[in-house]
């Protein structure tokens, strides 16, 4: 009879994989944790040396008081439709994009599919200041239609919903052009309802990434009421730069919405990743 008992050195190998990834958990997680206990704290136990985890006295009145302070729901509503509408909007574009060069054959298609993603090796810094002057000349620079532009279509997205598409057999949309569908009817009837996940994923980075912009509405946003999040902080900062507290239950309001998405929606995430980088 086999034995199918793991070897030592197997069972050695497992438990130094789950240190390992237990202590780099540990690490990425900390200083969220500290900056949750520290927007709890008053401003003189924040930097206590030997350094004091829990605060003597929990104050939860200050995820009121910011409300106050500050212009947390006009940032957060700034914000929320900035990532909302640039997430729909490069999931739509990256996808429908990504299905030409994937299943619809034109002369040049594959040269034309390597200079686009091509574009992902030229930092923004480059072009930041001919595509900031480009949006002043036509009079969309302090508007939102400057942020939307600015992030509405991106290479990245096409060369990743390109890699999960090229897994869907040519057979089906071939199929439905015999039945008479149209090219955006296959693109929607068929392929995207096939590719969930690779959307999931794609709009949680996109999202990720809008709602995390700082230099974008940096450049582009001058109006106060237009501020997102990340710029109103920066503002909330200059203003109470000695009330630590207050700062770090601004920071922690900032994270929770990304923590809440990318939690919801993890399962859906790790598979697009995953599905996006197999190859039939």
């Amino acid at each position: 009879m086999n034995d199918h008992r793991p070897s030592l050195g197997r069972i050695v190998g497992m438990i130094l994989g789950y240190a390992v990834m237990i202590a780099i958990s540990v690490f990425v997680v900390l200083p969220f944790v500290w900056m949750v206990l520290a927007s709890l704290k008053n401003n003189n136990e924040i930097y206590m040396v030997p350094v004091r985890w829990l605060p003597e006295t929990w104050h939860f009145e200050h995820y009121a008081q910011i409300w106050l302070k500050a212009d947390m729901l006009g940032w957060l509503g700034n914000t929320v439709f900035f990532a909302v509408v640039v997430t729909f909007l490069q999931v739509f574009t990256g996808s429908f994009a990504a299905y030409g060069f994937s299943k619809i054959n034109f002369p040049g298609r594959n040269t034309l599919f390597l200079i686009y993603v091509a574009t992902m090796a030229v930092p923004w810094q480059a072009y930041m200041i001919p595509q900031f002057k480009m949006l002043s000349i036509v009079g969309l620079n302090d508007t939102r239609w400057s942020i939307i532009l600015l992030q509405a279509f991106g290479a990245f997205g096409v060369f990743m919903m390109k890699q999960f598409y090229d897994t869907i057999p040519d057979s089906l949309s071939e199929a439905a052009r015999l039945d008479g569908l149209s090219e955006f009817g296959i693109y929607r009837r068929i392929i995207l309802p096939l590719s969930g996940s690779s959307v999931a994923a794609l709009a949680i980075i996109t999202f990720t990434n809008t709602w995390n912009d700082y230099m974008g509405p940096l450049l582009y946003l001058r109006s106060p009421d237009l501020y997102t999040i990340q710029l109103g902080l920066k503002t909330f900062i200059s203003q109470y730069d000695a009330d630590y507290s207050m700062i770090m239950t601004g920071s922690v309001l900032s994270v929770l919405p990304i923590l809440v998405v990318f939690l919801i929606g993890q399962r859906q995430f790790i598979e697009g990743i995953a599905t996006s980088g197999m190859k039939g």
